[in-house]
């Protein structure tokens, strides 16, 4: 029997079943003529005396706005999962005057200069939801080097799987170390963290690297199958090095991490003879408030890092500490310290110690400079660290660098 039209006495059970007509067939479409077929039924539904006008306008009217829901979130979700390339680039720059001696007398770098320690370009390319590209230059100038340096830091594709939770790269892409204990450190554009300072690591290699996070982010781990030789020299070796790290996050803020190197570092070449693979163990602890402050502890033990085509084995060990907080929303106070003792085997004299202390203001969202005093000390032999060559080969007293000026960070 049908409804009374002039009296709109349709049912609530008539309406439904109508409506879930209504909704089968929108659903049975692409989305251009989901639309059309909905308001195609409930014409003929009007036409045939089924529907009466209001209950049509309320239908139609409830349709058109379900159709505009589901399209607004198709296109949020096309967006999401569309094919984007994003440029960015960080520029580290300081103007500062070098003071340093060996053996008491004054040598080169000394003097007052700007460099332009790094500049990272980088373009980031999202293929899809599972797959993406990163390339990342490295360009270097300093002054007493007299030329310009440029160098792939990465360039890795990148799969993202288990939702998310891991990542597998191929390329030169972030060692699981050094990196980890930048972004805690987060005062890169000064000094580089410990490992990377004294050349007992590097913050990216070629090979194939895996990482990720699990028990909500609690639990972080990497692991890199490497050439080696770092990012600037992509050799080919006999053997890889492998590199691993694990963190944990107990509470929030509170980071615990260890991590572990074995390997040649891309001696292992034809012709070579290898005695030692050379090792290296670490630990960290930091607490991380960054709106208040932060402060950690890094401590490494490495065995024949410069003894790997030498018969006499050796052994290396340090630490840092440093910590920052902030004065105010822009202004920030920091330091650090570090000690190491760079063989302990063969030439227990050979030691190293370094520390700045600084400020640092937020001139803008991305840019940020800082006045910073450094000073190290090497003893009992040559250290090629990150401040160029310290020390001699002969005398107690053997190098001292101070340097003194202001450090900038340019991000974009």
């Amino acid at each position: 029997m049908k409804p009374n039209i002039k009296t709109n006495k349709s049912s609530a059970a008539h309406r439904a079943l109508l409506a879930a007509a209504i909704g089968a067939a929108m659903g049975a479409a692409a989305l251009p003529v989901q639309a059309d077929m909905a308001e195609n039924l409930l014409n003929k539904l009007r036409a045939k005396g089924i529907l009466a006008e209001d209950e049509y306008q309320q239908m139609l009217s409830e349709a058109r706005r379900e159709q505009s829901v589901v399209a607004q979130k198709e296109a949020k979700q096309a967006e999401a999962t569309a094919a984007k390339t994003t440029v960015g680039g960080t520029a580290f720059i300081d103007f500062t005057s070098i003071n340093q001696k060996t053996n008491g007398a004054r040598v080169a770098p000394s003097g007052v200069s700007l460099d332009l320690k790094r500049f990272y370009l980088t373009v980031d390319h999202k293929f899809d939801d599972m797959f993406s590209a990163n390339l990342t230059t490295d360009v270097n100038y300093i002054a007493n080097d007299g030329e310009t340096q440029v160098y792939l830091k990465k360039a890795y594709v990148q799969a993202n799987l288990f939702d998310g939770a891991m990542w597998a790269r191929l390329g030169a892409a972030d060692t699981p170390w050094v990196p980890f204990v930048d972004g805690l450190y987060n005062n890169r554009f000064v000094e580089s963290s410990l490992m990377d300072r004294l050349k007992f690591g590097t913050s990216s290699d070629w090979g194939v690297h895996v990482g990720g996070s699990a028990l909500n982010k609690q639990l972080g781990y990497a692991l890199s199958a490497v050439n080696g030789n770092g990012y600037k020299n992509p050799s080919r070796s006999k053997s890889l090095d492998f590199e691993g790290r694990v963190s944990f996050m107990p509470v929030n803020g509170l980071t615990v991490g260890a991590g572990f190197y074995n390997g040649y570092l891309g001696k292992d070449v034809q012709g070579a003879t290898t005695q030692h693979a050379a090792q290296r163990w670490n630990a960290l602890v930091a607490y991380v408030d960054p709106k208040l402050f932060r402060v950690g502890v890094e401590y490494f033990n490495a065995k024949n890092w410069s003894q790997v085509l030498l018969a006499p084995s050796d052994e290396s060990d340090g630490y840092s500490l440093w910590g920052s907080v902030n004065l105010s929303e822009k202004l920030g106070l920091f330091a650090r310290y570090d000690k190491a003792n760079l063989s302990k085997d063969l030439n227990p004299a050979f030691k190293d110690k370094y520390y700045n202390l600084g400020l640092s203001y937020a001139f803008l969202k991305n840019v940020t400079g800082a006045l910073v005093y450094k000073h190290e000390a090497v003893d009992g032999g040559a250290l090629s660290a990150s401040n160029g060559t310290i020390g001699s080969t002969t005398g107690a007293k053997s190098g001292r660098y101070d340097e003194l000026g202001i450090w900038t960070q340019v991000k974009f």
